[in-house]
C-alpha cells in the first residue's frame, strides 16, 4: 500500500470513527423485555425485603397525581413541589436556556404526561408515607429574597391511628444547584418503626430535547461507589433486566445523567444503601438507592438529610459536591487527553474572556507543540510532489507490473531519503486531538451558549450559517492541492471528494469544534507551503528528519 492509499485508509477510518462515536448508543438496538426489573443482589441489607412494594410503583394513568403545590425561587433554581408525595415535580435552571428555543429557561425536572422526570422520596414499610402519599403543605410561592442565604419549604405527614409524624423539608441556598431534603421522624406510637428510606429518579427513556446524531451524549441512570467507580446503566438494560451495577455498598450516590446536567441523590457518611433500577412500563424508569437507618422506638425521633444535586455538569462544582461525581462529566475514551485540553481552554478563557478565541489560542498552541512532527511529514509530502513526474515516468515504464513499480520506487524513495510514511504524520497526530476535543466541547456546559463573532452565539452548537464549515472545506481543498497527487486517477478523485465530505458532516458538529478544524487547516497551509518553497528550492526546510 503506498503513501496516497494509507493516507485514503487514514482519511476513511477517522470519517467511520466519528460516525460510530455519534451512532454508538443512540441507535443501537435496545432488547425489549416488558415487564422486567433488575432485582436486587442476595445478601442485600435490610431495606431489600421491602423494595417491592411502593418503590416500583409506576405512575397513575395519564400522569402522576397532583396536590397542592409550592413553588420555590432562588437566583439559580424555580422548583415546584407538590404535596403528593413531596415529590419535587419541576425544576428549571434560570442561568440556562433551552437547545431548541433560546427563548425558555432550561427545564431539567418536568411534570409532563409524555416526558415526566421527577424526583421522589419516601420510607419503606407498612403505615409509613411513600412518593404517593398526602403530604400536608402551604401552597403558594417561596422566594429566597433580600439578603436571605437560606429557604426552607416544610411538608408534613401524621398518621392519628398509630402516632407517626414524618416531617419532609426541602432547603434551598442562594447561589447553589444543591437541595437539602431533610426528614424527621417521630414515633408517637408504641410500636418500633424500621428506618428505610428511599431516594429515587422517576424519568421517561427518551434523549433529551435538541439531541441529534452528531451531537449525542449518554443520557440514563448512574451509580457510583467506592468499589465499581462510575457505573453507567442504559434504559434498554433496565428493560432488559440487564442492568449491572453495584447493588449494595455504605457509600456512593445515584443520579441520572444527560447532556451537559446531572441530578444526583448523594446520601451522607456510612449508612448501608442499596441501590436500585426499575422498569415502571410506559416508557418511565426508575432508579434510587435505600438506607438503613435503623430502629425508633417509641417516643424517639430521628433526623437525616440527604442533599440532592441537580444542576449543570460544571467541572469545579462537581468535584467540590461529592466523590466520583466529576465523573458524570463524560469525556469519552480519550479522557486523559481531553481533561487537559479543557483545563487549558479554561485557563485560556480567563485571560481572554472569550472561549472561541480560546479555542483558537488552544489550536497555535498545539501547532506549535506538534510542530516538528508536523513539519517532518510536510517535509516527506513536499518531497513526494517533487518527485511526481519521475513516478509517473516509472508507472509508464512498468505499466501493469505492480511488483516491479513498487520495487522502483522503493529504490527511488530510498536513493532520495524519503520515508513514504511520513506524509501521514500530519493527519494522525491530528485525530486523537480532534477527538479529544469532540468530547470537550460535546462536555463543557461551561461552553453551553458562550458566543465567538457576529453569527456564532453557541459553540456547542452547530454553526446556523454554515460559514465555518464552508470556510474548512476550502481549506481542506487547498491542502490537498498542496499535497502530492496521486497516480491513480480514482484515488486523485476521491482525495477532492472527501474536503466536500467533510464539509456536509462538519456541518452538523460544534461550531467551536470546526473553529479548531479552520485555524489547523489555517496554520497547516502555511507551514505546508512555506515547506514546499523550501524543498522545491533546494533549501532545507526548518525542522525534522523524513
Amino acid at each position: 500500500m503506498d503513501n496516497q492509499r494509507l493516507i485514503l485508509f487514514i482519511v476513511f477510518s477517522f470519517s467511520l470513527l466519528l460516525l460510530w462515536e455519534a451512532w454508538q448508543g443512540k441507535n443501537a438496538p435496545a432488547p425489549v423485555a416488558p415487564g422486567s426489573t433488575s432485582a436486587p443482589a442476595t445478601g442485600a441489607p435490610t431495606p431489600s425485603q421491602a423494595l417491592n412494594a411502593p418503590v416500583a410503583a409506576p405512575a397513575q394513568a395519564g400522569g402522576f397525581a397532583k396536590g397542592q403545590r409550592a413553588v420555590v425561587e432562588t437566583d439559580v433554581l424555580r422548583a415546584t413541589i407538590d404535596a403528593n408525595g413531596g415529590d419535587l415535580r419541576e425544576l428549571q435552571l434560570l442561568p440556562y436556556r433551552e437547545t431548541e428555543d433560546k427563548n425558555r429557561v432550561f427545564s431539567l425536572f418536568e411534570d409532563a404526561k409524555t416526558r415526566p422526570y421527577l424526583a421522589q422520596s419516601g420510607l419503606v414499610g407498612e403505615g409509613l408515607p411513600t412518593h404517593r402519599s398526602a403530604f400536608q403543605l402551604n401552597p403558594g410561592t417561596y422566594r429566597l429574597a433580600g439578603g436571605a442565604t437560606q429557604l426552607e419549604v416544610p411538608l408534613v405527614w401524621v398518621d392519628p391511628a398509630t402516632g407517626v409524624r414524618v416531617e419532609k423539608t426541602y432547603v434551598f441556598k442562594r447561589g447553589s444547584y444543591q437541595i437539602a431534603l431533610r426528614t424527621r421522624v417521630i414515633n408517637g406510637g408504641t410500636q418500633p418503626i424500621d428506618l428505610t428510606p428511599y431516594y429515587q429518579f422517576t424519568r421517561h427513556g427518551e434523549a433529551p430535547r435538541g439531541e441529534s446524531f452528531f451531537l449525542h451524549t449518554y443520557t440514563g441512570p448512574a451509580f457510583y461507589t467506592d468499589a465499581r467507580k462510575f457505573q453507567k446503566v442504559a434504559f434498554k438494560d433496565i428493560q432488559a433486566g440487564k442492568a449491572d451495577f453495584e447493588k449494595t455498598a455504605d457509600n456512593g450516590w445515584v443520579g441520572v445523567v444527560q447532556h451537559h446536567f446531572v441530578s444526583a441523590w448523594l446520601p451522607e457518611g456510612s449508612v448501608k444503601r442499596e441501590y436500585y433500577t426499575r422498569a415502571l412500563g410506559d416508557g418511565l424508569y426508575s432508579a434510587g438507592v435505600i438506607l438503613a437507618e435503623g430502629t425508633l422506638a417509641p417516643g424517639q425521633q430521628k433526623t437525616f438529610t440527604v442533599p440532592l444535586y441537580a444542576g449543570p455538569q460544571t467541572q469545579t462544582m462537581l468535584e467540590k459536591t461529592a466523590p466520583g461525581l466529576d465523573l458524570a462529566r463524560d469525556y469519552g475514551w480519550l479522557t486523559p487527553l481531553a481533561y487537559p485540553i479543557f483545563w487549558s481552554l479554561e485557563k485560556i478563557e480567563r485571560i481572554v474572556g472569550n472561549w472561541g478565541w480560546a479555542i483558537i489560542i488552544l489550536t497555535i498552541l498545539i501547532k506549535l507543540a506538534l510542530y516538528p512532527l508536523s513539519a517532518a511529514g510536510y517535509k516527506s509530502m513536499a518531497k513526494m510532489k517533487k518527485l511526481t513526474p519521475r513516478l509517473q515516468k516509472l508507472k509508464e515504464t512498468y505499466g501493469d507490473d505492480r511488483a516491479k513499480l513498487h520495487q522502483a520506487m522503493a529504490e527511488m524513495y530510498k536513493t532520495e531519503k524519503i520515508n513514504p510514511l511520513g506524509g501521514c504524520l500530519p493527519i494522525l497526530i491530528q485525530i486523537p486531538v480532534f477527538i479529544a476535543l469532540y468530547w470537550v466541547l460535546l462536555a463543557a456546559v461551561e461552553m453551553r451558549g458562550a458566543p465567538w463573532l457576529g453569527w456564532v452565539t453557541d459553540l456547542t452548537a452547530p454553526d446556523p450559517w454554515y460559514i465555518l464549515p464552508i470556510v474548512m472545506g476550502i481549506t481542506s481543498i487547498l491542502q490537498v492541492k498542496l499535497n502530492p497527487q496521486p497516480m491513480d486517477p480514482m484515488q486523485a478523485k476521491i482525495m477532492m471528494i472527501m474536503p466536500v465530505a467533510f464539509t456536509v458532516m462538519f456541518v452538523f458538529f460544534p461550531a467551536g469544534l470546526v473553529l479548531y478544524w479552520v485555524v489547523n487547516n489555517i496554520l497547516s497551509i502555511a507551514q505546508q507551503w512555506a515547506i514546499n518553497k523550501q524543498v522545491e528550492g533546494g533549501a532545507k526546510p526548518a525542522s525534522g528528519k523524513a
